[in-house]
C-alpha cells in the first residue's frame, strides 16, 4: 500500500463561472473532480507522496471522469470500485467575489454511499503511514458510517499507523444535529490527530476557544494525542497530551477567489510535512501555506501546490 490511505466519496463538480449569479441562473459552468478526500490524495500525490483511495463510483460518464481524474493525478485507484447499481454523486457550485459559495449536491443514495463494511476486509495496510478520515463520509449513509467504523477498527490494530481525523462537518447530509455532533465525535475518539475548525467545535463541544476545544478532544480519548483548531486566516492552535501548546501563524493572500478546499489543503499540508520529517510546527505552518494557495484558485483542488510552488510561496515575506 502507499504511505497514506484516505476513504470518501468522489464527485464531479459543476462550478459556474458566473461571478455572483445564482446556480438557478447561471448556465456556463466548468467541470473538475471533487470531494473532501479527493483533494487530500490529489494534494498528498501531488506534494510527492504516495496515496491510495478507497471509494465507490458508478459505471457512467462521471465514474469514468472520475478515475481518469484520479490516475491523471497519481492516486492509487485499485481500491475504488465500480457499482453497475448506483450513480457518482454530483455538486454543483457558485461561484462568488465574497464569502462562501453556495452549493447543490445531488449524491443521495449514490455509488460511494452503497460502499461496504466487508469491502475493507480486502485491504492490506502493509506500509500505510497515516490514514486520513473525515466527517463526510459517514454522514452520506449508514452503510458508510458501518464503512468508515469497519476501517477505524482495521486501523486500531496497527499502533503504527497514524489516524488523522478532519471533523468536516456537513449539517445538510445528517438527519439532526444530535446524531452529527455524537457520530463526528465517537469517529474523533479514535484518531490520533484531530483537526476540528473554530466554528466545528463550537457545535461538537459548545467552545470558541480553542485550548477548550483542543481539552476536549484530548480527554474524551484514550489515543488522540494532538488537536489542530484551524483558525482560519489567522492560521492554526496546536495542543498536545503532554501539556504543549502554540499558534501558528496564516499567510496573507491577495485575492480570494473560492474557499471550497481550504481545510483539506490544511490537512494535506500537515499530512505532507509530518511525512517529510517536520516538526508538529513546520507541519501547521505548512498546512496553512497550502491552505492559504486553495484558496486563489476556482477548483476545489486546483491551488494546490507542488513542492517547488509551495516553497517558493513559503519563501515570500509576510
Amino acid at each position: 500500500m502507499s504511505e497514506v490511505l484516505t476513504i470518501g466519496e468522489p464527485m464531479a463538480v459543476f462550478a459556474s463561472t458566473e461571478a455572483d449569479v445564482p446556480l438557478a441562473v447561471a448556465c456556463n459552468y466548468d467541470k473538475f473532480l471533487a470531494g473532501a478526500e479527493v483533494n487530500v490524495a490529489v494534494g498528498v500525490a501531488r506534494l510527492g507522496h504516495t496515496v491510495d483511495y478507497v471509494a465507490q463510483v458508478g459505471a457512467d460518464p462521471i465514474g469514468d471522469f472520475v478515475r481518469a481524474e484520479l490516475t491523471k493525478a497519481n492516486v492509487g485507484t485499485d481500491h475504488v470500485v465500480v457499482t453497475p447499481t448506483h450513480t457518482t454523486g454530483l455538486m454543483f457550485k457558485q461561484r462568488v467575489t465574497a464569502g462562501d459559495p453556495a452549493t447543490a449536491n445531488y449524491r443521495k443514495n449514490s455509488a460511494a454511499a452503497n460502499l461496504m463494511a466487508n469491502q475493507i476486509e480486502t485491504l492490506n495496510l502493509d506500509g500505510v503511514k497515516i490514514a486520513h478520515l473525515t466527517g463526510i463520509f459517514p454522514a452520506i449513509s449508514a452503510t458508510a458510517r458501518e464503512t468508515t467504523l469497519a476501517l477505524c477498527q482495521r486501523l486500531a490494530m496497527h499502533p503504527e499507523i497514524v489516524k488523522i481525523f478532519d471533523t468536516n462537518l456537513r449539517p445538510a447530509l445528517w438527519e439532526t444535529t444530535e446524531e452529527m455532533v455524537a457520530t463526528t465525535n465517537q469517529f474523533a475518539k479514535m484518531a490520533n490527530i484531530v483537526l476540528p475548525g473554530i466554528n466545528e467545535g463550537e457545535i461538537l463541544m459548545g467552545s470558541r476557544d480553542p485550548e477548550t476545544i483542543a481539552d476536549f478532544f484530548i480527554g474524551q480519548s484514550a489515543v488522540t494525542d494532538t488537536v489542530i483548531v484551524k483558525l482560519g486566516p489567522a492560521g492554526a492552535f496546536v495542543k498536545t497530551r503532554d501539556g504543549q501548546t502554540m499558534t501558528v501563524p496564516g499567510f496573507r493572500v491577495a485575492e480570494v477567489i473560492d474557499t471550497v478546499g481550504a481545510g483539506d489543503g490544511f490537512a494535506l499540508g500537515v499530512i505532507t510535512g509530518l511525512l517529510d520529517g517536520l516538526d508538529l510546527y513546520h507541519a501547521v505552518q505548512r498546512g496553512n501555506a497550502v491552505g492559504a494557495m486553495a484558496v486563489q484558485a476556482a477548483g476545489d483542488n486546483d491551488g494546490y501546490p507542488t513542492l517547488v510552488e509551495l516553497e517558493a510561496f513559503m519563501a515570500q515575506p509576510v
